[in-house]
């Protein structure tokens, strides 16, 4: 889980990385600009590359990734913040792999 707190300052990020890849098509370019800025997951997704987050963990081989992004209310320290049946399911999963 992440957490943005300023969507605008990733947005700007993004486009300044987008705007300084001087390999990238002009057609791609305006399709990744637009993409960026309606979308603060696809925003992150030009910032952060997944392999490169675990290529140096022994034993990991990262086949594929995506990125997902849903507005929610947080706080930890409520009694009702909990996993949904989706996560559980998902950490189910991760025992038996594990």
């Amino acid at each position: 889980m992440l957490e943005i707190d300023d969507a605008d300052a990733v947005t700007k990020a993004a486009l300044r990385r987008i705007a300084g890849d001087t390999d990238m098509p002009a057609d791609e370019r305006a399709h990744a600009e637009n993409a960026v800025t309606e979308d603060t997951a696809e925003a992150l997704a030009y910032l952060v590359d997944p392999f490169d987050l675990v290529s140096e963990v022994p034993g990991i081989e990262l086949a594929q990734a995506s990125w997902s992004s849903e507005p929610i209310e947080y706080d930890p320290d409520s009694p009702d913040w909990d996993l949904d049946e989706d996560d559980a399911d998902e950490d189910d999963e991760e025992d038996t792999l594990g």
